[in-house]
């Protein structure tokens, strides 16, 4: 319809021209979206297989050995003897080692190191989540694009050029749509785990916290 209008066949060629010079790179990222969907899930197998898994017992205990501590020393001892992932030891005796700073700036540098904590988390969610809102748009893209050209072709009476045209268009869809359907399972599973470590560690930060406030 739109050739009809003055200058029509130009925008039409335009568009035309915009749409498929799109195909090599919508391929490109979505081949590089496999690599990522790949090493994120290897990522997400070796972090599940590394990481300490705390009982909600022990966080409870050890809030009681913190609160029951004889001097700063023996809470430092506490903290790093306790069954608590690396990354919790050092934000809590950084917390513990504060006795320099006065009530408002230590309940500072506390609320910082756990944003800090919350900051990485998020950045490592944040991968998962571009692939899961990505990888199927550019499926979709990928599945549009050689219709054009298929279509054509089936008007012409071009069978094989029709033939490869939906063989890429469903080869696109179906690599955008499980590379973010695996991407969004990781990201769930994750967020689930480092909701609990934000959780504990959330926790323990006040719980030092009002012990040193307390000295």
């Amino acid at each position: 319809m739109s050739v009809s209008i003055p200058g029509g066949e130009y925008l039409t060629g335009s568009l035309d021209v915009i749409s498929q010079s799109l195909t090599i790179p919508v391929l490109v990222i979505l081949l590089i979206i496999v690599i990522m969907s790949i090493i994120t899930l290897g990522g997400a197998i070796s972090e599940y297989t590394s990481r300490k898994k705390v009982p909600v017992g022990t966080v409870r205990d050890l809030i009681y050995d913190i609160n029951a501590a004889a001097s700063v020393d023996a809470l430092k001892s506490i903290i790093e003897n306790a069954e608590i992932p690396k990354s919790q030891k050092k934000v809590l005796s950084e917390i513990a080692s504060s006795s320099a700073l006065d009530q408002n700036s230590r309940e500072a540098l506390a609320r910082k190191l756990v944003e800090y904590e919350e900051e990485k988390t998020e950045k490592t969610l944040q991968r998962t989540d571009i692939i899961t809102r990505v990888g199927p748009t550019l499926g979709l893209m990928g599945t549009l694009i050689p219709m054009g050209p298929g279509l054509a072709a089936l008007g012409a009476g071009d069978v094989n050029t029709l033939a490869e045209s939906l063989t890429l268009a469903f080869n696109t869809t179906i690599v955008g749509i499980g590379s973010g359907a695996l991407c969004y399972v990781i990201g769930k599973v994750r967020s689930s785990w480092y909701d609990r470590y934000l959780s504990d560690l959330d926790a323990l930060s006040d719980a030092v916290l009002d012990y040193m406030n307390k000295q």
